[in-house]
């Protein structure tokens, strides 16, 4: 099964992260970090994807270079746990998430990305 979430515009879940960030008083430097280590963007290229048609499930298949380590990133988002999720797109769309979480919960950056 197709997840919705595939063909959502970047431009459209990328600033609910960030907003989901901000209202716990983190950056979207922060978010964007998060989102560069994981998927090997540039920041300059995150805010220019967001003038394209670009959809979720294509920024991540896109991924200039996935994080090596990105298998550390463990734990329950949306009641499910990132480790469990099958669909390997999914599993990533869900890595960003629980990044994101973590972030608004307060943890530090630099812990969670393992010193950068």
């Amino acid at each position: 099964m197709r997840e919705k979430i595939f063909d959502m515009p970047f431009a459209k879940v990328y600033p609910l992260l960030i907003a989901k960030a901000a209202r716990k008083g983190r950056s979207r430097e922060e978010v964007d970090r998060a989102a560069c280590w994981l998927t090997g963007y540039h920041p300059e290229e995150l805010t220019t994807l967001l003038d394209t048609d670009l959809t979720y499930g294509e920024f991540f298949l896109r991924a200039p270079q996935l994080h090596p380590e990105r298998d550390r990133i463990r734990g329950v988002v949306c009641g499910v746990r990132v480790e469990a999720v099958e669909d390997p797109l999914l599993r990533e769309i869900r890595r960003l998430d629980k990044l994101v979480d973590q972030l608004a919960k307060g943890r530090d950056l630099e812990k969670m990305l393992g010193g950068g």
